[in-house]
């Protein structure tokens, strides 16, 4: 019995330090950086884009590696390294910690007060359909204006949802979809969503993929195109309300209803997230993340680094300490104009 529990002891130990040399070369920590690199190297999306000198970095990062005492010292030296793509999709993750990239957002105003926007625009009454928090917003001299707010595009939702959300919301004058602090999640959502808001078949940009080892080894961009949801469709002006922390699916969604002639986007850039990102897994056992296949405005131009409002605005620091979302205010006065 003793020596049971020794081995399955010792199990535990060599699980538990991946990415140390206690099991041959799988575990071995320059042995899992070769291969962080050069899968990196060969597939990540955005290095002529975003002028990644990636080989210089090798040897630097290697140095670095040898001096690594322990596993944690090892992962931020992984993390260090993959920090040089400027990518909040690039991750690694291990049993215990999960590496990644904020600055996108990070040094921009956040435009948005959660604990408002429960309190003093959602407050106690609003209506709940699926992934939609939504109400009416009142006005005493002109017609109301419709509030949705959409947390996440991890969230699901059905045309049923989204037909009994406008049927309530009919009489007003115009929609504030407020996606922001949406971080993103599904591309299918984030179509579908799009779709309640178009009147024709539109195209919304390109996709890339990756065709070999180099750099710039890409296909002919594929176009993309959004149609008309059949059922379901909400054509009275809509305003989209984003900052900073619009990221990933919410950056594909505000690219595709900005070209929608009812639709006007509001507030501050989106945080970006343009490549649809790829796992992988290190011998080691680690996961990382990477953006794999690059996403296209119109214009055949990168999406990565965000898009910019048609109309930009900011919440009033203020103003939010009162239980004012400037933001809101402004987009409802904006709809109200267009009656």
């Amino acid at each position: 019995m003793k020596k049971i529990l020794l081995i399955l002891g010792l199990a535990s130990l060599v699980a538990l330090s991946a990415c140390r040399k206690l099991d041959g070369k799988y575990n071995d920590a320059v042995y899992n950086y070769e291969v962080l690199w050069e899968t990196l190297d060969q597939r990540y999306c955005f290095f002529t884009y975003k002028q990644i000198n990636w080989d210089s970095l090798h040897d630097v990062y290697l140095k670095r590696l040898k001096l690594a005492r322990n596993t944690d010292a090892v992962f931020k030296t992984y993390c260090n390294l993959m920090a040089h793509l400027r990518d909040g999709h690039v991750n690694l993750m291990s049993a215990g910690d999960v590496g990644r990239y904020w600055a996108w957002y990070t040094a921009h105003p956040r435009n948005f007060s959660q604990e408002v926007v429960e309190q003093y625009y959602l407050g106690e009454n609003y209506r709940i359909a699926s992934a939609f928090d939504y109400t009416i917003l009142r006005s005493k001299t002109k017609k109301p204006v419709g509030y949705v707010r959409y947390e996440s595009f991890s969230d699901g939702f059905g045309d049923g949802n989204a037909a009994a959300m406008f049927r309530y919301l009919d009489g007003c004058c115009g929609l504030i979809l407020d996606v922001r602090n949406n971080g993103g999640g599904s591309l299918n959502y984030a179509e579908n969503l799009a779709a309640y808001f178009a009147n024709q078949r539109t195209h919304y940009g390109y996709l890339c993929h990756k065709t070999g080892r180099g750099h710039d080894d890409f296909s002919t961009p594929v176009p993309c195109y959004v149609s008309p949801n059949e059922n379901v469709r909400w054509l009275k002006p809509v305003v989209v309300l984003t900052n900073r922390r619009c990221y990933s699916a919410t950056n594909d969604f505000v690219n595709i209803v900005q070209h929608f002639p009812n639709v006007t986007v509001m507030g501050d850039s989106t945080g970006g997230g343009g490549g649809l990102p790829f796992e992988s897994e290190l011998p080691c056992g680690w996961i990382f993340r990477f953006s794999a296949v690059p996403m296209l405005n119109t214009n055949k131009e990168h999406i990565e680094n965000g898009i910019a409002p048609h109309i930009r605005c900011e919440a009033d620091t203020v103003a939010l300490r009162r239980g004012i979302d400037t933001m809101i205010e402004t987009a409802a006065d904006y709809l109200q104009s267009k009656e």
